[in-house]
């Protein structure tokens, strides 16, 4: 290699020059699929597939999610319900879909619904979708439509995925900007909500193998559910191999540092908009109830890094995978 070459990789620190795999993208009519080294991680499924039905009888997709998401070497991290069968896995919650990001607003059912058309989150477009060694850029646009039929959201919503710790881990830098159209919009006050993940029956609590540990050292469901932390990860074994799950709330993120929908039955969420609620479940003797409004114009921006890693992890690696992604301006 020449000595120029040598120094133009040391200057850019690029993808191809540091050996990382090429994050890229394959478009089709109701998804884009995220392969990284020539493999699909996840796909952006924005609708149905006609061809392949929820296994879930009478039941709609009323958001754009995230699945299946995989581990670097394949292992299906996020549950298969409900859009394929797995055995050994229970058929609750059909809204848990894989990665989902949502909450109820104006009092509609933006979280639980999948059994009317809407209210529903609609993808409307894509906006920008970047391959390239390493890390990979798709920015869409989506609007959440009440159940009358009216526009009340524009979501921007870019997700960078990116791959780190010597290919060990695959990681989503989300950044969701709500924008509130021509009405006020207020948000729930509820712990159903909101960067949440489904993860596979052996990765969670009750009945796996999976524990919980937050920012603040504390672990498993009881200890965690409810409660402020700048981080959280679920990890466990399958095989004799371990792998992890874990969401980082960034600073700039509304109501930082969130609270957390952690549930031993699988369900792994961020929700930074249900004080109150959870205030309530923890039995505060007077909740604060947020119940964040915004006028037509105003908008929130909720940003996190998910982190799906095989090999275990220790509370200071992911203080430092915080420190990196909070201070990195990439």
């Amino acid at each position: 290699m020449s000595r120029t070459l040598v120094l133009l990789c040391v200057l850019s620190m690029s993808g191809i020059c540091m050996g990382l795999p090429e994050v890229s993208f394959e478009k089709h009519v109701n998804r884009i699929d995220v392969n990284i080294g020539g493999k699909l991680f996840t796909s952006y499924v924005h609708q149905i597939d006609p061809g392949q039905p929820l296994i879930a009888k009478n039941r709609l997709m009323t958001k754009p999610v995230l699945f299946p998401v995989y581990s670097p070497s394949g292992t299906l991290l996020t549950r298969a319900y409900p859009f394929m069968k797995k055995a050994g896995e229970k058929s609750d919650h059909p809204h848990h879909m894989g990665v989902y990001f949502t909450i109820d607003i104006n009092k509609d059912n933006f979280w639980g619904n999948s059994q009317k058309p809407l209210p529903a989150i609609k993808h409307v477009s894509v906006d920008t979708m970047e391959p390239g060694f390493g890390k990979g850029t798709l920015s869409t646009t989506l609007h959440w439509i009440a159940s009358d039929g009216v526009s009340m959201l524009e979501e921007k919503r870019v997700m960078v995925f990116r791959v780190l710790d010597e290919g060990r881990e695959y990681a989503i830098d989300a950044s969701m900007t709500l924008k509130a159209l021509n009405q006020k919009v207020v948000f729930s006050d509820t712990k159903e909500g909101m960067m949440a993940v489904r993860v596979a029956p052996w990765l969670k609590e009750e009945g796996g193998t999976g524990q919980y540990l937050s920012s603040n050292g504390e672990r498993l469901e009881k200890g965690v559910w409810g409660k402020r932390a700048k981080w959280m990860r679920l990890q466990g074994q399958l095989q004799d191999k371990t792998y992890g799950i874990a969401i980082f709330n960034h600073p700039a993120s509304t109501n930082y540092p969130t609270y957390w929908h952690a549930r031993g039955y699988g369900c792994f969420s961020a929700n930074p908009l249900g004080q109150g609620a959870f205030q309530k479940g923890k039995k505060v003797k007077t909740p604060e109830y947020l119940n964040l409004a915004l006028m037509p114009g105003e908008s929130a921006l909720f940003k996190h890094r998910l982190s799906f890693y095989e090999g275990p992890q220790t509370q200071a690696q992911l203080e430092k995978t915080f420190s990196h992604y909070t201070s990195s301006g990439d």
